[in-house]
């Protein structure tokens, strides 16, 4: 189905700050079912732009989710009223060579920032299941649930060895909490946009609950590869 779709090399040179929608499915002109992530691009603003000669390094921060007034503390709100920009609740950054700082505080990121066909890394925190066994949390296989297996089906087993050593060693896989961390899907394909809504749909499946914030970036390893 890709192929049917019109590739268009990634040229931007930041990322986007978006909300999770949910899940849907768009059809393709040869009638195959492609799954998709809705992502909601709100306001993207540009709150502050960092040069290598001044702050050591080349980065444009992006402020998102516009809020009231009273929902900020007092230094966000007087970073905010510095820089001439409205009450956002979150600020990101994202590095760009030197040249690529062509933007101006308070202008906003439209949301073509991406194309149809582009390939983008999305980064969220994925949901939280609690404390989970080795079972779920790793893969692992269970045992027999018959021929005198006593309440011990979805047992870890043996974890230690002999008296040399005579303990569990660090990072051995066992139960223990499971979710809620950062990850990033890497290599989407972003299948449509629509710019009456600010939406975005990409192509499989985004880390976090639905409403959870989440963000876009060119990715890389397409990009070096010539988006094979």
């Amino acid at each position: 189905m890709e192929e049917n779709i019109t590739s268009a090399q990634n040229k931007s040179a930041h990322g986007l700050i978006g909300t999770k929608m949910g899940m849907s499915r768009v059809f393709g002109s040869d009638g195959a079912s492609i799954p998709v992530t809705v992502i909601n691009i709100g306001l993207n603003v540009v709150s502050s732009l960092r040069s290598a000669d001044k702050h050591g390094y080349s980065a444009v921060q992006v402020g998102y989710k516009e809020v009231k007034k009273s929902k900020l503390n007092k230094p966000s709100l007087g970073y905010c009223s510095k820089m001439g920009i409205p009450a956002v609740s979150k600020l990101k950054e994202f590095r760009v060579n030197k040249a690529d700082v062509s933007l101006a505080v308070g202008s906003i990121l439209p949301i073509d920032t991406f194309a149809v066909g582009d390939f983008v890394n999305v980064t969220g925190v994925s949901k939280g299941k609690g404390y989970a066994g080795a079972i779920k949390r790793h893969g692992f296989s269970s045992q027999r649930t018959s021929h005198g297996n006593s309440v011990s089906h979805r047992a870890i087993g043996s974890t230690g060895m002999c008296q040399d050593p005579g303990r569990v060693f660090k990072g051995k896989k066992m139960s223990g909490h499971l979710g809620s961390a950062k990850r990033t899907n890497r290599n989407l394909q972003v299948i449509e946009i629509d710019g009456t809504n600010m939406l975005i749909m990409v192509k499989g499946s985004v880390p976090g609950n639905n409403g959870s914030e989440v963000v876009l970036k060119p990715s890389v390893k397409k990009v070096k590869n010539g988006g094979k």
